[in-house]
């Protein structure tokens, strides 16, 4: 799901600006396209290419191999884990020939499976990155808060019984923002890579959605460490159910060990919702 390096902005430096497809740039020049992608991930090995298992970025490129009679590689804003879902993921591609893109989507969505849309496309410019040009992301974790686990539901949330206390995970949530060592709330990677822990929280609220059994989790950043939104979800969980204070979200923060911080919730949960461009892509 998150991102588990650093993203780099390198946005300003290109000036990379957004072209729309004219009549004098349809025909056979290349183009850089991107691609506003909505997916169910339940059924998916995360967003990136896997050897045996099936995912989003291959049933991408199979369409594109369809459509535009070349296989190409997609480059995706982030690459998130089997059963993660998302709202507005996206990706780049190099197309060898332009097509108008309001009819990119309808053009895509032809030949993917039901559990992938492509929502929009863009003619963007050569250099520009769905990762390393985005400046934030934001997700939401979506929790089921009911003593009966949901049937409808139950592909995008994570069923938790016993009554939440909303205050209390909005509270701690508060504690959460600003740009702090996320220690405490990143899972270990075991590639090798030396990972920065100091990460800029801009926005995380919780609330309980009128008239349902959902809690909802907001949550934006410039970046996150790898499965960080889930293991904050896991803590604030853990203060609606008083096994962690409010005030203690801010020892979690000194003292840096993940143990003390919540467990990490089920990927059915969340939901890649936006990635933030300068200027707005789409």
């Amino acid at each position: 799901m998150t991102d588990i390096t650093e993203d780099t902005n390198h946005f300003a430096a290109n000036t990379a600006g957004i072209t729309e497809c004219t009549p004098d740039t349809v025909g056979d020049t290349a183009s850089r396209i991107a691609l506003l992608v909505e997916y169910d991930g339940t059924d998916f090995a995360g967003f990136q290419l896997q050897k045996k298992d099936r995912s989003v970025q291959q049933v991408l490129e199979e369409s594109i191999d369809k459509v535009y009679g070349s296989r190409a590689r997609v480059c995706g804003c982030s690459r998130t884990d089997a059963g993660v879902h998302a709202r507005g993921h996206v990706s780049h591609v190099d197309v060898p020939f332009c097509i108008p893109s309001d009819k990119i989507p309808l053009a895509l969505n032809a030949h993917l499976p039901e559990d992938v849309s492509v929502l929009r496309a863009k003619i963007v410019a050569p250099r520009f990155h769905a990762r390393f040009d985005a400046v934030g992301k934001r997700y939401t974790y979506r929790i089921y808060n009911a003593r009966i686990r949901p049937c409808l539901d139950r592909r995008n949330t994570a069923h938790v019984p016993g009554k939440l206390d909303i205050d209390f995970m909005r509270e701690a949530a508060f504690r959460m923002t600003g740009t702090k060592d996320f220690s405490a709330f990143g899972a270990r990677v075991d590639d090798g890579r030396i990972v920065n822990p100091i990460r800029t929280i801009r926005f995380l609220d919780v609330m309980r959605i009128p008239g349902t059994e959902i809690v909802e989790i907001t949550v934006e950043g410039e970046s996150f460490l790898y499965n960080m939104v889930r293991i904050i979800a896991g803590t604030l969980v853990y203060v609606g159910q008083g096994k962690i204070t409010p005030s203690q979200i801010d020892e979690l923060f000194e003292k840096k060990e993940r143990r003390l911080a919540g467990k990490t919730m089920p990927a059915s949960g969340l939901t890649l919702e936006k990635v933030f461009y300068e200027p707005p892509i789409f």
